[in-house]
C-alpha cells in the first residue's frame, strides 16, 4: 500500500485554520453544505451563480470522439509552450456551473504549470441525467488522447475535478483505463468528490438521498455501479492521485474511503485533509484555500517534471 496522509499542520496551519473558522461558521449558518430540495431551488441556485467572465483568453471548441461531441474551453499558457494537457472538470453537484466560470482560475493554472487547460462543458442534470455527464467527459478525454499530440504538441495529460467534477474525473479515468488509454495520465487531483452515490457505505449514507443526487442518478437501478459510484470500481492501474478534502466536509468519510480503496489497489495516493474546511473550500477567499491551491500546483508540477 502506498498512502501518504497529510493533515495540514505545517507552519502557520493554526493561523490558517483560525482564519477559516469564522468564515465557515458564517457559511454554515447561512445554509452550509445543503443542496437544493426541489427543481425550483435548483433553478434558484443556478440563478445565484456569478456571471460568466466577459473577457477571457479561453477558446471554445467542439470536441469529437467516437460518436460523441462536447463543448470544451481551451486555455493555452502565455509562454506558448505547453508541457502537458490539463483536463479540468468543474463541480456543481451535477446540476449547475459551467466551464466558462473557471476561465480565470484556468488561465492562472495554465501559466503557473505551462499546461494547456481543457475544461469540459458537460451536460447537467436533471435535464440530462446519468450517463450524459460521464459520456461528455469521456468524449473530451478521448479527443485529447486522439488529437492532443497534434494540437498541443504533447500526449501527456493530468486531470483535475472538484466535487461532482472529482466524481466525473474518477469515472473518466476508469473508462480510459478500460480502453487501455490511461498510461499517458501523469496524475489526478480529486477535490472533495462524492464517490458513493448509492448510499451503501457510511460516507455515502450522509448524502445519498439528497434531491440533487436523485435528480442525477435516481433512475439507475443499481447506483453502486462504478460509473456512478467509483468507490466500488476496480481501481487498479489508475495514475498517482492527490485527494483534497476539508475536515468539516460532509464528504470527508467518502474521501477517506476512496483513499483507502485506491491505496489497496496499488495506486500512489496523497491524501490531504485541511482543518476547519468545509465542502468547496478551495473556491473561497481564505488563506487556507490559497495554501491548498499552492500545494496542488506544487504536487502537479512534481508529476510533470
Amino acid at each position: 500500500m502506498d498512502l501518504s496522509l497529510q493533515s495540514f499542520v505545517s507552519a502557520g496551519a493554526l493561523t490558517h485554520a483560525e482564519g477559516s473558522r469564522a468564515f465557515y461558521e458564517a457559511k454554515q449558518a447561512a445554509g452550509g453544505q445543503l443542496g437544493p430540495t426541489s427543481y425550483d431551488e435548483l433553478l434558484a441556485a443556478r440563478a445565484a451563480l456569478p456571471p460568466e467572465p466577459t473577457e477571457s483568453r479561453a477558446i471554445e471548441y467542439l470536441a469529437h470522439a467516437d460518436t460523441g461531441e462536447v463543448s470544451v474551453r481551451i486555455t493555452r499558457p502565455s509562454s506558448g509552450k505547453s508541457r502537458a494537457a490539463y483536463l479540468d472538470i468543474h463541480g456543481g453537484g451535477f446540476f449547475m456551473d459551467s466551464a466558462a466560470r473557471g476561465d480565470v482560475r484556468n488561465a492562472g493554472v495554465a501559466d503557473a504549470l505551462s499546461v494547456t487547460v481543457v475544461s469540459v462543458d458537460y451536460r447537467l442534470a436533471p435535464e440530462h441525467p446519468w450517463p450524459a455527464a460521464p459520456d461528455d467527459c469521456e468524449t473530451a478525454a478521448l479527443w485529447l488522447a486522439g488529437e492532443g499530440r497534434e494540437l498541443f504538441d504533447t500526449d501527456r495529460f493530468v486531470i483535475r475535478g472538484a466535487s461532482a467534477g472529482a466524481t466525473l474525473a474518477a469515472t473518466t479515468l476508469l473508462r480510459l483505463r478500460n480502453r487501455g488509454l490511461v498510461n499517458t495520465c501523469a496524475g489526478a487531483v480529486l477535490l472533495f468528490g462524492a464517490y458513493d452515490l448509492s448510499g451503501l457505505t457510511p460516507g455515502g449514507r450522509l448524502y445519498g438521498d439528497e434531491w440533487f443526487i436523485q435528480s442525477y442518478a435516481g433512475h439507475v437501478d443499481d447506483r453502486s455501479v462504478p460509473d456512478v459510484s467509483p468507490l466500488f470500481g476496480d481501481l487498479r492501474g489508475l495514475p498517482p492521485t492527490l485527494l483534497v478534502v476539508g475536515a468539516r466536509d460532509v464528504l470527508l468519510e467518502d474521501n477517506l474511503a476512496m483513499a483507502a480503496r485506491l491505496s489497496a489497489a496499488g495506486v500512489g495516493v496523497d491524501l490531504r485533509v485541511y482543518p476547519e474546511a468545509m465542502h468547496g473550500f478551495t473556491s473561497h477567499p481564505t488563506s487556507m484555500a490559497a495554501e491548498a491551491l499552492r500545494q496542488i500546483e506544487e504536487w502537479l508540477a512534481q508529476r510533470l517534471d
